[in-house]
């Protein structure tokens, strides 16, 4: 168990890394919004703590949806003006304030497919546009161990407190915006606030498949056994994330 704690996510992250070097921000950002991080988290939760767990765990992750996009629209406004250092606490607390709030709300499916939707629907409409190309960006072998060895950090800190946050701490914990911190800070730093907003924007377009996640995940836990309802509910976020591409480039 210790070494999926260790490995799953470093390689989803080692992954998304790569594709930002290769195509950009805006692919980047879009891949980001895949459970790459939330959903080996998850998987290890159920398997440590079973499907009833799992599943409350799940709903509260589709709610933290509002939060990252708190987390985004934070970050995104802050860092046309300001420092990374600045854009990323008021960012994190952004996300703190409604994470918080999120879990003194109601567990339920309907209210966490409400918030995700609240909080898409505000980051489509409130984000900062850009019109910047996308540029080629390179990426130190420091800074791809760093953003391996956080994730490596999120799993083990979320996994191992479980049992004490509880299910609805524990699925908001797993949307902590650990990609977006990591990847919003590295693009700022090396290209300006222009290339962060366009992958804050790509962003807000896979939360439709990471929704599409989460409830199967919902759905199927309490009738099927981990391997299958991960499975099915990965390859609905895949479909769901590759219609969304097609539709925005449609809509260009």
């Amino acid at each position: 168990m210790i070494v999926l704690k260790l490995t799953l996510v470093p390689f989803f992250l080692f992954i998304v890394s790569m594709a930002a070097v290769r195509w950009g921000p805006a692919v980047a950002g879009w891949l980001a919004g895949l459970p790459i991080v939330a959903g080996p988290i998850l998987y290890l939760l159920v398997l440590e703590r079973g499907a009833v767990f799992g599943v409350g765990a799940a709903a509260a992750a589709l709610s933290a949806v509002f939060a990252s996009e708190a987390f985004n629209l934070a970050y995104g406004w802050t860092c046309r003006w300001y420092h990374y250092s600045i854009a990323a606490m008021m960012g994190l607390l952004a996300w703190l304030v409604a994470a918080i709030g999120l879990t003194n709300m109601p567990a339920t499916p309907a209210f966490a497919v409400g918030a995700a939707l609240l909080g898409v629907a505000a980051a489509q409409t409130l984000l900062p546009r850009t019109e910047a190309a996308s540029k080629i960006i390179s990426i130190t072998r420091v800074d791809l161990m760093l953003r391996m060895a956080a994730g490596a950090v999120l799993t083990l800190a979320v996994t191992m407190l479980s049992l004490s946050l509880g299910a609805q701490w524990s699925g908001v914990l797993t949307v902590f915006p650990l990609l977006g911190l990591i990847l919003s800070v590295s693009s700022q730093r090396a290209h300006g606030p222009d290339f962060v907003v366009r992958l804050l924007r790509g962003m807000v377009l896979g939360r439709f498949s990471f929704a599409a996640f989460c409830l199967c995940l919902v759905w199927m836990l309490p009738k099927q056994n981990a391997e299958i309802a991960f499975l099915v509910s990965s390859v609905a976020a895949v479909i769901v994330q590759s219609a969304s591409r097609q539709l925005a480039a449609v809509g260009r």
